[in-house]
């Protein structure tokens, strides 16, 4: 990853991300721009409460239909590489010939949640968290994989191959079993720091590393897309295929978050905050996650109830489907600016669906305190996006206590980020600049690069961030709001605390 760029005119790189519920093809030249795009949906289903599949190959004819829109539009010998940002912490199960022995299991489902306590045990939970980077929680796949170990014995031994979502991918488009670093160790089966798979970890679940993708080095060029493929994706034959990252890590290029100092705080169903660092630390405060880019690693942070909460809220309680066609996103957040700073008292503790760091309680409840009969629906729809952001607040500041570092400007991304009234909350709360992106497709952006890089337009991938990143609108904090909201965040660390207690 040396020497000066060389970068065809006309030559277009490709991020593929494919996401919990879409495939996104994304083209984009040199300076980072969007020359196509197109988008294919995922279907999700629930067989069960708690459970959450996927038939893997949906993520297969929604990667090739949107693909094929963009070769289409762009002509397949402009691209000249492809990379994937890819949903986390989902896999299926593969037999000797390639075919699911069952559906995907996707990051959502928490049917592991009673194989975590005796897995970890057998391993050790601080020797688990100093291997993998991650605090003992049901997210990491390796849960996934005890409980269908135990559950699922006969398909668990006629399996040859798990993959993450990359890896599937990689193969059908290049016929290699391979997957990126930044791909691999949010499985919770990898040596992030040797950059190998566990043979701790493994030994636990009887398996052999053979029955596991390749992994390898983000920007290295895996394989190049078969005959077979190019008929599906109307890319050319022997387009080169190079491993990208975990869509979170890729986000954290595509926003160029490269430095201590920068994060990028992602408003989805989940909220996911990241700082780059080039040291491997392992804490509490934060899981340890392979960046996406030569070196360095993610110190992040994750509340599964993000825009979750908002959904919830407005679903179960105002019984209106929470969708833009309903304007009443608009309307709450109208009602929310009336109401003021500190929402008229209430606070609400976003662990809707348990808390992660740094408590890692599974049993983490949320909860909305200071009701009165007063209060609407705006008051409470406020309180939520404020909880958010003490939750981020909280988290920003465990990570900078334990790497030494200062964060001074977070990159705001997501659904969530289209809200400038949850950006100024987010700027005035932790009293840190709030921008936007140049660009709102972060993770396909940063799998671009990944692929830029492949391709020899760059020299390193902090030369193609620089290159082709940039950045938006910046919202300043606000530090008559911040005084109050100082006030407000003594009370929220206690929530948690206090009503574990009460409940217990």
């Amino acid at each position: 990853m040396s020497g000066k760029a060389s970068i065809k005119k006309t030559g277009l790189v490709i991020g593929l991300d494919s996401s919990t519920t879409a495939a996104k093809a994304i083209a984009f030249d040199a300076k980072g721009r969007i020359v196509s795009r197109a988008s294919r949906p995922i279907p999700l289903s629930s067989p069960i409460p708690g459970a959450y599949e996927q038939n893997p190959e949906d993520w297969w004819a929604s990667a090739c239909g949107a693909l094929a829109a963009v070769c289409r539009q762009v002509g397949p010998d402009r691209v000249e590489a492809l990379a994937i940002s890819n949903q986390r912490e989902t896999f299926v199960a593969l037999d000797g010939s390639g075919r699911p022995v069952r559906p995907a299991i996707v990051w959502l489902d928490e049917r592991c949640r009673d194989e975590v306590a005796p897995f970890a045990a057998a391993v050790g939970p601080k020797n688990l968290h100093r291997i993998t980077g991650k605090p003992v929680d049901y997210a990491p796949v390796v849960y996934r994989l005890a409980w269908m170990k135990k559950h699922e014995p006969g398909r668990f031994r006629r399996t040859a191959m798990f993959c993450d979502v990359q890896s599937r991918l990689v193969h059908q488009l290049t016929g290699v079993f391979a997957t990126s670093w930044a791909a691999a160790d949010p499985l919770g089966l990898f040596d992030t720091r040797r950059k190998v798979w566990s043979p701790v970890i493994l030994s636990a679940l009887g398996l052999s590393s053979d029955r596991l993708p390749a992994a390898l080095r983000p920007g290295t060029v895996i394989g190049r897309v078969t005959a077979e493929a190019s008929k599906k994706t109307g890319l050319r034959p022997g387009t080169p295929v190079a491993a990208g990252g975990g869509d979170g890590q890729a986000a954290g290029l595509g926003v160029n978050a490269l430095s201590p100092s920068i994060a990028y705080i992602n408003l989805g169903t989940a909220v996911v905050a990241g700082v780059y660092n080039r040291r491997y630390r392992v804490h509490r405060a934060f899981r340890t996650m392979t960046a996406c880019c030569e070196d360095g690693y993610v110190y992040e942070c994750s509340l599964r109830a993000g825009t979750f909460s908002t959904d919830w809220f407005i679903r179960n309680f105002l019984l209106i489907e929470p969708n833009r066609e309903t304007g009443i996103y608009r309307k709450l957040e109208t009602e929310a600016r009336q109401v003021g700073t500190g929402s008229g008292g209430v606070l609400y503790l976003p662990y809707l669906c348990g808390a992660m760091n740094p408590y890692w309680d599974m049993n983490a409840a949320g909860a909305f305190i200071g009701l009165s009969a007063s209060h609407g629906r705006g008051h409470l729809y406020r309180s939520m996006l404020e909880g958010i952001a003490f939750e981020q607040r909280f988290a920003i500041e465990a990570v900078e206590k334990a790497a030494g570092s200062t964060v001074r400007e977070c990159m705001v991304i997501g659904g969530g980020a289209a809200s400038v009234l949850w950006r100024r909350i987010l700027a005035d709360v932790t009293g840190k600049r709030m921008r936007l992106p140049r660009s709102g497709e972060a993770s396909a952006l940063g799998a671009a690069i990944a692929a830029a890089v492949s391709a020899g337009w760059f020299g390193s991938f902090r030369a193609a961030a620089a290159a082709m990143t940039g950045a938006g609108k910046c919202i300043l904090p606000d530090r008559k709001n911040g005084r109050v909201y100082d006030r407000i965040f003594s009370a929220y660390v206690r929530m948690h605390p206090a009503l574990k207690k009460i409940r217990s």
